[in-house]
C-alpha cells in the first residue's frame, strides 16, 4: 500500500470509526490516555468466560487521527479473538496494521488503544478469575 492509500485509509478509520461507543455488558471498562497531547480511549471489552473469546470490544476517544484510528483498526481486527492475541500483540504489530511507513512518527499515539486493552485484559484476569 502506498503512503496516500495509507493515509487515506487511517483517515477513513479515523472519521468513520468501526465499534465506537459504550458496550453495556461490558465486563471491563478500561481508560488510558496521554494528557500532555489529549488522546484518551476508553475500552470496553466483553468476553466469553468459557472460553476467553473476546465477545464485544469497542472503545470511545479523541485525539490524533492515528491514535484514534489505531483503537478501531484494533476493535475491527480483535472481535472474536482469544485473549491472548491481545496479550501477544506488540507495538511493531500495531505499527504495521496502522502502516509503519505512517505510524512510526507517532508510536505512542499508535500504541495507545493497544496498551489500554492490555490493561483491560489485566483487569478482566484479576476480577474474573477464581
Amino acid at each position: 500500500m502506498n503512503r496516500q492509500a495509507i493515509i487515506d485509509r487511517l483517515l477513513d478509520y479515523y472519521t468513520c470509526p468501526r465499534h465506537y461507543g459504550p458496550l453495556a455488558d461490558a465486563d471491563v471498562t478500561q481508560s488510558g490516555g496521554h494528557p500532555d497531547c489529549d488522546d484518551t480511549v476508553t475500552i470496553y471489552l466483553k468476553v466469553n468466560p468459557a472460553d476467553e473469546y473476546i465477545t464485544g470490544l469497542s472503545f470511545e476517544g479523541r485525539g490524533c487521527t492515528i491514535s484514534q484510528a489505531a483503537a478501531s483498526l484494533l476493535a475491527e481486527q480483535l472481535q472474536g479473538a482469544p485473549l491472548s492475541a491481545i496479550e501477544t500483540m506488540d507495538d511493531a504489530a500495531v505499527l504495521d496494521l496502522l502502516g509503519r511507513e505512517v505510524a512510526h512518527v507517532r508510536p505512542r499515539c499508535a500504541t495507545l488503544a493497544l496498551n489500554t486493552l492490555k490493561a483491560a485484559v489485566l483487569v478482566y484476569r484479576r476480577t474474573r478469575r477464581p
